[in-house]
């Protein structure tokens, strides 16, 4: 294991994680920063020279569609629906004085 974390670290991540660990949790958790680290140091070593960055693991791409109305002006019947009308619009009850 190459990467060695501190007590201090350990103590650290605690309080940015506002956790109170106990001396075992506390080597559990050095012993398992350190295994993270160890990995991302393995993955460092691969040659990624070919390889193109991605942003996704999957082939996404955006679907865009023209932004036209296809409704229309529907007033009159989305009113029949409303409990009240006032002036072309919904009229509820007041929330507040």
């Amino acid at each position: 294991m190459a990467n060695i974390i501190s007590d201090e670290t350990i103590e650290y991540v605690g309080i940015l994680a506002k956790l109170e660990l106990s001396d075992t949790e506390k080597e559990a958790a050095k012993k398992d920063m350190g295994s993270m680290l160890d990995y991302i140091d393995k993955l460092s070593e691969l040659n990624t020279d070919d390889i193109e960055p991605m942003s996704h693991v999957f082939p996404v791409r955006n679907v865009w569609r023209e932004d036209i109305v296809t409704n229309g002006d529907d007033r009159e019947n989305i009113l029949k629906n409303a409990p009240g009308e006032k002036d072309g619009m919904f009229e509820v009850p007041k929330t507040f004085d």
